[in-house]
């Protein structure tokens, strides 16, 4: 009996602390806030794996900085319209998708240091490393394609049409590429072993679909819509559309974490939606939290699974109702968990 109870309390000491590290999306907050006082736009936020660096793609160039801090670790210059950020740690590469140069910057993981630039489609916006090709890939929001880079011999080696303007696009791991071409309301599956386009796959009533995020245990597909307030659940398999929940206006961003089994959207009008996914095809909206008008894009730390969004302060809206500006000085970076 001794040993029963033993074996029992160490079950329920287990139970607890599995609970206790669990993400509970109403307790989600404001953690922190990093200010960057360089002035410019921006996009993308990105975690570099196993660091403690958070890259902050910032008009003509990358911002780095301690993700716990928020201190400089340094900058990437010369990424004029710089969108995004991808890395490959087993060859010690970092890359930027400058939509203004038409080109993407490759650097040194551990210096920082440019090592060079490469020519990709016309402006490039979303970038990614897909581990099953090996292959760093662009979403080319003008050329309308994508450009396949082989990173060892930092060549292109193959440029993909997928007939509209491809916005994020991500890996199965398994030979197919989803992206979202957001002036056609569809995700383009891509065959990467033949580098040609396989399907269309409609994804009304969702609209201008933006932000793309996948489940690779259960297949599924999380498209954010932010012209309509929408998040598309599409089966990754089939093309099936399994569910459409409510987010807020202007997401231009969705993660998911597959450990809390929690989806976020970044949205522009000031709010963040957080998606349980409970089973692969049962999903209910969990929270919505107040971020800040602008907070467009995110991106989640795996191994803490606090949430980044970048964001700034806006003056008055012109009279002539066109869009508010950025207040110099205010742009920052908000630190979300609990």
């Amino acid at each position: 009996m001794k040993h029963t109870r033993v074996i029992f309390a160490t079950i329920v000491l287990l139970s607890i602390s599995i609970i206790s590290t669990a993400q509970q999306p109403g307790k989600i907050h404001l953690l922190n806030t990093f200010h960057i006082s360089s002035s410019g736009g921006w996009d993308y936020i990105a975690v570099q794996p196993n660091s403690n660096k958070l890259f902050v793609s910032h008009g003509g160039q990358v911002n780095i900085l301690d993700k716990t801090t928020g201190d400089s670790l340094g900058v990437i210059a010369n990424t004029t319209g710089v969108h995004g950020i991808a890395f490959i740690p087993s060859l010690n590469k970092g890359y930027t998708s400058n939509g203004k140069l038409n080109n993407a910057t490759i650097f040194d993981l551990t210096t920082n240091a440019v090592l060079s630039q490469i020519a990709t489609g016309e402006n490039p916006d979303a970038i990614f490393y897909d581990n099953f090709s090996k292959k760093i890939i662009t979403c080319n929001g003008l050329s309308k394609d994508l450009t396949i880079i082989d990173p060892v011999t930092e060549k292109v080696v193959a440029t993909i049409s997928v007939g509209g303007k491809p916005e994020t696009a991500v890996s199965n791991n398994a030979g197919k590429i989803f992206v979202n071409v957001e002036d056609k309301n569809e995700i383009v599956v891509i065959d990467i072993t033949k580098n040609t386009v396989e399907k269309h796959w409609s994804l009304l009533p969702g609209e201008s679909p933006t932000g793309l995020a996948y489940d690779e245990t259960n297949k599924r597909l999380f498209a954010g819509c932010g012209d309509n307030k929408l998040l598309i659940i599409v089966n990754a398999d089939n093309g099936t559309i399994v569910g459409k929940l409510p987010i807020g206006a202007g997401c231009d961003g969705v993660a998911y974490d597959a450990v809390q089994k929690l989806i976020y959207t970044s949205n522009g009008e000031g709010t963040m939606s957080v998606i349980k996914e409970t089973t692969k095809d049962k999903f209910v909206v969990a929270a919505t939290i107040a971020t800040k008008k602008t907070a467009r894009t995110l991106a989640i730390d795996e191994s803490t699974h606090k949430i980044y969004l970048p964001a700034a302060d806006l003056g008055p809206t012109p009279a002539d109702g066109s869009w508010a500006k950025m207040i110099p000085g205010t742009f920052q970076i908000l630190v979300f968990g609990q």
